[in-house]
């Protein structure tokens, strides 16, 4: 009887058949497993009958029908989450498993079992809880390792139930913020997002982007064309980023170019979740590929950060963060390339700014200093004179004159 798990990922089904062929395989990890932990491993099949004796689960074992429902519930609980989890079977018994496929069938799996108490059990199986984690995950390794279980299928859902986990904490985090709006998302997310990807900082990146689209499904749910065109906006933005932090644009382009069709198939949240992470992957990946960015490049995003944010305070080490270079080595770039040193070139851009505050609106010279980087009156009009020969004021009148 076949047993169908309804999930977006690849289908999986439960299917009843034997296992002569797989017997001698198990013995010989069966053999490995117990030398290695001091545990037994029962190959069971879909209905969680024990298939290769002598093995059986434990000597406490009771082999009952609850122990076969809890056998299979262990295999189903892998098969979900990509990953053994452990069960508590009703004799007391700590249970995981590794499900035994071929390509997307599930003929049976290799189940471990063990009491939760360390003091009823022999020297060769007393683990603490940290080691208890290792066994099971290396029932796993070997189960791939020998072909007994479809590696590539049980990744897929190991990073299906991490995105699961991140857009659940993301939504309690979207629980106490105040968006209005997509664009308001997009206003307070987009500038760390943006540097995350040009710092090649894929966990911070995925992070931020998790937030996102979990706050673009809120705001626009029941809207899929609405979705789907924030999506499209945000990986155009995102390939963009990854083009100024010096990625490949015709390697870009292609990328995004064969995703896009994908992406007008796509009609589910988490598929829609799958193909936006790939497409960041891709973007980083193309980043990545460029070892050497051009200084250009480099102190490009450091200027347009500097006249973005030049009433805020600015330390040469944030603008150098922004830029993916050492404090040190972003000092000498500047100086290479503009002859002056990091606190010059921000007086100079500021300057600058107030140069064209004062010529062209009719703001107060206190309100043009404060617009302008400069909290304190006097050193602004003493930096402006530095820079341009006269007061703000005076600055002013003469350039007024001969508009």
């Amino acid at each position: 009887m076949a047993i169908s798990l309804h999930e977006s990922l690849t289908p999986v089904t439960f299917v009843a058949q034997p296992l002569d062929s797989v017997i001698p395989i198990y013995r010989a990890l069966a053999e490995r497993y117990l030398q290695r932990w001091g545990l037994e491993c029962v190959l069971i099949d879909t209905h969680g009958q024990a298939v290769a004796a002598p093995f059986t689960c434990h000597e406490q074992c009771a082999g009952g029908e609850a122990c076969l429902a809890i056998r299979r519930k262990a295999v189903e609980e892998a098969v979900r989450w990509g990953e053994p989890s452990v069960l508590l079977c009703p004799g007391g018994l700590m249970v995981w498993a590794v499900p035994v496929m071929e390509n997307a069938r599930v003929l049976g799996g290799l189940v471990v079992a063990r009491p939760e108490d360390n003091s009823s059990v022999g020297d060769t199986a007393m683990l603490p809880p940290h080691d208890i984690r290792r066994a099971m995950f290396e029932l796993l390794t070997m189960a791939e390792e020998a072909n007994l279980t479809n590696a590539a299928l049980l990744e897929m859902r190991r990073l299906a139930a991490q995105r699961e986990s991140a857009r659940a904490e993301a939504i309690h985090e979207l629980k106490d913020q105040n968006y209005q709006s997509i664009r308001d998302i997009y206003l307070v997310e987009e500038p760390p997002l943006i540097t995350a990807i040009k710092r090649g900082d894929r966990a911070t990146a995925r992070e931020i982007l998790n937030r996102v689209l979990v706050g673009i499904y809120f705001m626009g749910r029941n809207r899929p064309l609405l979705l789907k065109s924030f999506i499209l906006e945000l990986v155009v933005m995102m390939s963009r980023t990854a083009v100024e932090a010096g990625g490949d644009p015709t390697e870009l382009l292609g990328a995004n170019y064969s995703s896009f069709a994908e992406l007008a198939r796509i009609d589910t949240e988490e598929e829609l979740c799958a193909w936006l992470v790939s497409m960041l992957e891709r973007i980083m990946d193309a980043i990545k590929a460029q070892h050497h960015y051009p200084v250009g490049v480099l102190l490009g995003m450091a200027m347009k950060y500097m006249q973005d944010h030049l009433q805020d305070e600015l330390s040469r080490d944030e603008v150098a963060k922004v830029a993916c270079l050492s404090p040190s080595h972003f000092s000498r770039m500047v100086k290479q390339a503009f002859g002056q040193s990091y606190t010059d070139l921000l007086s100079h851009l500021r300057v600058e700014k107030a140069r064209e505050l004062l010529v062209l609106t009719d703001k107060s010279l206190i309100q043009i200093g404060l617009e302008s980087g400069f909290s304190d009156q006097s050193y602004f009009s003493k930096v402006f004179q530095k820079f341009t020969g006269r007061p703000p004021g005076e600055y002013r009148r003469l350039h007024r004159t001969t508009l």
